[in-house]
């Protein structure tokens, strides 16, 4: 089943103009999601004028947001916060009117923490991938 902006914004905490996933599903082991590169995004229009191109940690949030539904049953109660990111890589430029769409699957999983694999590509090929670990926590607590 694929969610859409609507329904994701039930799981995710994300509003305009930082919600970067206009579609997700679940696919196998993993989840597929995709975003598209509006011409009037907050970040381009200063990243660089003349020249827009979608900066590398935009490219990582899109991963992140977009592998919200690996573990949607876990933020009932938790709302999913950045622990880490490795082994990062950036290999082609990105920019509006581009598609991207992120593949990511589960590596680990223990108590409050989750690590996730991704990759994000535009057109087939492949713009950006990397390990990405997350930390739930309650969602009162992320207020602070």
């Amino acid at each position: 089943m694929i969610m859409d902006r609507k329904e994701l914004s039930q799981i995710m905490p994300h509003r305009e103009p930082m919600l970067l996933v206009d579609s997700s599903c679940m696919k196998d082991e993993g989840v597929v999601s995709e975003y598209t590169i509006k011409e009037d995004e907050y970040f381009t229009r200063g990243h660089f004028p003349g020249n827009p191109i979608v900066p590398g940690v935009i490219l990582c949030e899109i991963m992140a947001q977009g592998s919200v539904l690996l573990f949607k049953e876990k933020l009932v109660d938790k709302i999913a916060l950045y622990a880490g990111m490795d082994k990062v890589r950036f290999r082609r430029t990105v920019r509006p009117g581009d598609t991207v769409k992120v593949y990511s699957k589960i590596v680990s999983s223990r108590g409050a923490f989750v690590s996730v694999d991704a990759y994000a590509e535009v057109n087939g090929e492949q713009c950006c991938n990397g390990l990405l670990s997350f930390m739930l926590v309650d969602k009162d607590q992320a207020a602070d």
